[in-house]
């Protein structure tokens, strides 16, 4: 007789299976280094030299970016204490659309200092203590640093908005931050609400045609449809629309009919009235003023026909979310059904004409009219992934333009508001007694991390940059910031070169909210994971793809 030893302790408490780490070596370090390795992949990718990732996902789609939100939603995180950090990312970009990358590095920055402090024998309560001091102090340093005058701007005034967005683009897309920073400013001040506060990142639309360069962008008062017109017309000026969501054809009855024809003469006739009963709908169409119909599911021949006839051209969108689009570009109200439509539900376009771009066809609304609803930045480039990439820069354009409709506070960039950030809290942690003061001044170390990526990313020597930094910032130049191009120290506000306040509070904020969360945990236990089939063999892989 065999008798079964019960297990005790953890082992009996959990079901078999289960994983268990606790302590600062298991579960604290592991979980610091974690979070290293993710900022280590972001970190590279930091400001106008940062470098590309290319990133091949799940689904086999390559990414060419070093946009840090991208690279991180693509790597698909596995590790519960770096997907904190990611969460971090992704709120910064959902809240600002920048600063991403400064959030994840930031935070695995001031994490590698914890581990240093813990390696010294302080707990991890009390880093978080004098981290939690440190933030405070930052974002009370971080007000005194904004530039005077700066709490004020018009927001229709291109040369303000290009002075803001320029530092968010160039970290994209350096080298052409000029021109697409022009572009993305005349979008956004043409769809800019007479409320600056309600500005929508989704009435600026970006089509990307390959083909031509950089230099052949254009921003189109309206929107831009991937397809051709249905019908033979194919350009219209000043035009009445109306728009069918249910499709312009013969109405079907919803349940199954059945037509019992006797005679030859009653087919006929049963093919005349269906001729007659559309020829009638598309008149009353046309005499309602309409010049073009749009349908949002299938038009018919013989509906085809009869709008050729009356000379309707006839446009095909069957995506419903570009239809609503449409229907805001041009003030047009979706109608269900093919019918007479009321004269307030039209909508009207300046010009309505389907081009050739770059051996595409698409066809071009345009609204002339100020207080535009809609714009589209066109892009085009050698690549799609150039074109992704374009697009990631003007969506952060975009976003910025958004965050500076609500603040337009602007701090000096190019890293000179981190070395005066570390230069202040280093003085603040020598008056803080405790052990509070060892955390409070690796906190104010962390912030050398962005002067030294950016020199390291530029080719050039980082310890050098950084001591000259100092020495400027401690003379009271505190708008001094690092020239890549010349690779020495200027004044900022004469290069330009200005970040906001808000990408930079939430960024700050966001990083040390991630770190000082992975530092409060002490144990991370794993139950024993559900079953199924594995993650690497996808259900139904031996299926054929669509």
């Amino acid at each position: 007789m065999v008798f079964l030893m019960q297990p005790y302790g953890i082992q009996g408490l959990l079901k078999e299976g289960h994983k268990h780490l606790s302590g600062l070596d298991e579960a604290v370090l592991k979980n610091i280094d974690a979070c290293k390795q993710l900022s280590f992949i972001t970190r590279t990718s930091l400001g106008p030299n940062g470098m590309n990732k290319m990133v091949i996902n799940h689904l086999d789609k390559l990414f060419v970016t070093n946009d840090a939100a991208t690279i991180v939603n693509e790597l698909e995180v596995q590790h519960p204490a770096a997907k904190i950090l990611v969460l971090a990312g992704k709120a910064q970009q959902e809240e600002i659309g920048d600063g991403a990358n400064l959030t994840i590095s930031f935070a695995g920055e001031i994490l590698q200092n914890a581990e240093e402090l813990i390696r010294m024998g302080l707990h991890p309560s009390e880093i978080i203590s004098g981290y939690t001091k440190a933030i405070n102090k930052t974002i009370e340093i971080l007000d005194e640093l904004v530039e005077k005058g700066s709490d004020t701007m018009d927001v229709r005034n291109k040369d303000e908005v290009v002075s803001r967005m320029k530092a968010a683009v160039a970290s994209k897309q350096f080298g052409l931050e000029d021109i697409l920073s022009s572009l993305i400013a005349d979008a956004c001040i043409q769809v800019c609400p007479k409320n600056p506060a309600n500005f929508n990142v989704d009435n600026v639309r970006v089509a990307k045609l390959v083909g031509g360069g950089l230099h052949n962008c254009s921003v189109v008062r309206g929107m831009i449809l991937k397809n051709d017109a249905t019908g033979s017309i194919k350009k219209v000026e000043k035009a009445k629309i109306a728009v069918f969501v249910g499709g312009v054809d013969t109405s079907a009855t919803e349940t199954k009919g059945t037509v019992l024809i006797q005679s030859a003469e009653q087919l006929e006739n049963y093919a005349k009235t269906e001729e007659a009963k559309v020829e009638e709908l598309i008149k009353a169409v046309a005499e309602s003023g309409a010049k073009v119909v749009v349908s949002g599911a299938a038009v018919g021949e013989m509906a085809l026909h009869f709008c050729e006839r009356y000379k309707l051209m006839v446009l095909k969108i069957s995506s419903k979310f570009e239809l609503r689009r449409f229907c805001r570009t041009t003030g047009a109200v979706a109608l269900l059904k093919l019918g007479l439509p009321n004269p307030d539900d039209l909508g009207y376009a300046d010009s309505i004409s389907v081009e050739e771009i770059g051996g595409a066809r698409v066809t071009i609304v345009k609204n002339e009219g100020g207080g535009n609803s809609v714009a589209t930045v066109v892009l085009r480039g050698s690549t799609d992934s150039i074109l992704d990439d374009l697009e990631r820069a003007v969506d952060d354009g975009v976003n910025t333009y958004k965050a500076m409709c609500r603040d337009s506070r602007i701090l000096p960039g190019a890293a000179a508001t981190e070395i005066e950030l570390a230069r202040k809290l280093k003085e603040f942690s020598f008056k803080e007694t405790g052990l509070d003061q060892y955390a409070i001044a690796k906190f104010a170390e962390s912030f050398e991390m962005v002067p030294r990526i950016l020199a390291d990313n530029a080719g050039l020597n980082a310890m050098e940059i950084i001591s000259s930094l100092y020495a400027e910032h401690a003379a009271g130049n505190t708008k001094v910031g690092i020239d890549l191009e010349e690779g020495v120290c200027k004044d900022v506000s004469t290069l330009r070169i200005w970040d906001l306040y808000v990408t930079k509070f939430f960024a700050l904020k966001y990083a040390s909210d991630a770190a000082c969360t992975v530092l409060r945990v002490d144990q991370i236990i794993m139950a024993k994971q559900a079953g199924g089939p594995k993650r690497d063999q996808p259900a139904g892989a031996g299926m054929d793809e669509d």
